[in-house]
C-alpha cells in the first residue's frame, strides 16, 4: 500500500505505534484530532526512530504544522534561529523543515554539512520576487547607498547585500549606518513599517509575503466587533495599516513571547495560521481566533516526505562556495550588529 501523494509505503497506525506515540500526542491533543494523529504518528514514529540511526536534525520553522514543529523537530524557531541552531548542532545531516531559502541559509552557515529539504518546490514569494541582478543594478542607480537585504532571499541575493536583517532586528541593522538613505529589500511592507519608526529615508522593493499582503485593517476591525477584548499581533510583512491597527507587531518570535509571558484570554495573530496552532499548544488558557491565511510553500513540507528526505537523503541543498563566502559575510555582518 502506498501514499498516493508521496508515493512512499504507507505505514499503519498500530496498538504499538500508539503505546510509543503516546506522550507526543499529549503534547498536540488540543489542535490535532485523534483521527489525523492515527495518520501522523506512524511516521513520526520512524522519522524519529532514523534520525537517531543517521545522526540527524530536524529543523522546523514556527509556520511548520503541529506535528511536524512539535512531534519530528529538534530545533523550532525563525528561520535566523534555525540556521544558527543548524551551525551550532554537532550533526552532519540537516532536515530543513521549511521553504528553500532557509535551506540555503543554513548551507550558508554550515558549508560543510548536509542540508536537505524534503520538497525542492517549497518556495518564497519574497525570495523570487529579487534576482542578484536586481540588486546590483540597484547599487548601481543608488551608489555608495547601504544595502540591507531581508534574510528571505536566496543565497545569490545575500551576496550582493551589505547586511541581513530579520523582521526582529531591521530596525536596529537600519540604525547602525551612518548613512541617511538605506535600501531595504525585497520586502516593501516590513520597509514601510521601518520607515516610521526612524528619521532615516527608507527605500525599498516591491516584495511582499504572499500570506502577509493578503491581510488588512478591516480583517482587524471585524474581528475587534466579533470578539470584544481581543488582543490583536501583527507581522511586520503586512501592509502598515494592518500594523498599525494591531495592538503589537513583531515577528514570529516576537509574538510568541508575547502570548506566553502576556497570556491574553483572547488573542488574534495576523500570520501564517499554522502558528496558532503551535502557540496553543504550550498555551492551554489562551483562547486563538484564527484568520487563516495558508503559506501554499510551507505547506509542501509534510510527515512523509520528511521521512522520505532521510530514507533516500533527498533533496540536497547546495550554494556555490564563492557566493556563500559573500553571502556568509552579509549574515555575519547582521549577527555583529545585532549584539
Amino acid at each position: 500500500m502506498f501514499d498516493q501523494v508521496n508515493q512512499i509505503p504507507a505505514l499503519s497506525f498500530t496498538p504499538a505505534v500508539a503505546r510509543e506515540t503516546a506522550p507526543l500526542y499529549e503534547k498536540v491533543k488540543r489542535v490535532v484530532n485523534e483521527l489525523d494523529w492515527a495518520s501522523y504518528a506512524p511516521y513520526i514514529l520512524e522519522i524519529n526512530r532514523l534520525k537517531k540511526e543517521m545522526g540527524a536534525v530536524v529543523l522546523a520553522h514556527n509556520y511548520m504544522t503541529p506535528e511536524i514543529f512539535h512531534c519530528v523537530s529538534d530545533f523550532a524557531g525563525d528561520s535566523l534561529q534555525l540556521a544558527q541552531q543548524a551551525a551550532k548542532t554537532d550533526s552532519q545531516l540537516i532536515v530543513q523543515a521549511g521553504v528553500h531559502f532557509m535551506a540555503e541559509t543554513s548551507k550558508i552557515l554550515s558549508p560543510e554539512k548536509t542540508v536537505l529539504i524534503p520538497d525542492m518546490k517549497a518556495g518564497c514569494s519574497l525570495a523570487t520576487s529579487i534576482t542578484a541582478a536586481d540588486v546590483r543594478l540597484l547599487r548601481q542607480k543608488f551608489p555608495g547607498v547601504p544595502i540591507v537585504t531581508y534574510v528571505n532571499t536566496s543565497a545569490d541575493v545575500k551576496a550582493e547585500s551589505d547586511i541581513c536583517c530579520t523582521s526582529s532586528n531591521a530596525l536596529k541593522i537600519v540604525e547602525s549606518f551612518e548613512s541617511d538613505t538605506i535600501l531595504m529589500i525585497p520586502d516593501q511592507f516590513l520597509a514601510r513599517n521601518i520607515a516610521k519608526q526612524t528619521k532615516k529615508k527608507i527605500l525599498t522593493w516591491q516584495g511582499s509575503c504572499e500570506v502577509h499582503e493578503r491581510f488588512t485593517a478591516n480583517d482587524i476591525i471585524k474581528f475587534r466587533k466579533a470578539y470584544p477584548g481581543a488582543v490583536v499581533l501583527a507581522h511586520p510583512e503586512c501592509p502598515p495599516e494592518v500594523c498599525a491597527e494591531a495592538d503589537f507587531s513583531g515577528s514570529t518570535k516576537a509574538m510568541a513571547d508575547y502570548v506566553t509571558d502576556k497570556q491574553p484570554k483572547k488573542v488574534v495573530l495576523i500570520t501564517e495560521c499554522s502558528m496558532s496552532d503551535n502557540i496553543s499548544a504550550n498555551n492551554p488558557n489562551v483562547e486563538f481566533l484564527r484568520p487563516c491565511n495558508l503559506c501554499p510553500h510551507m505547506k509542501r513540507i509534510t510527515l512523509p516526505k520528511i521521512l522520505q528526505s532521510l530514507q533516500t537523503r533527498t533533496t540536497e541543498v547546495y550554494v556555490d562556495p564563492a557566493i556563500g563566502i559573500l553571502a556568509k559575510r552579509a549574515v555575519d555582518r547582521m549577527l555583529e550588529a545585532s549584539k
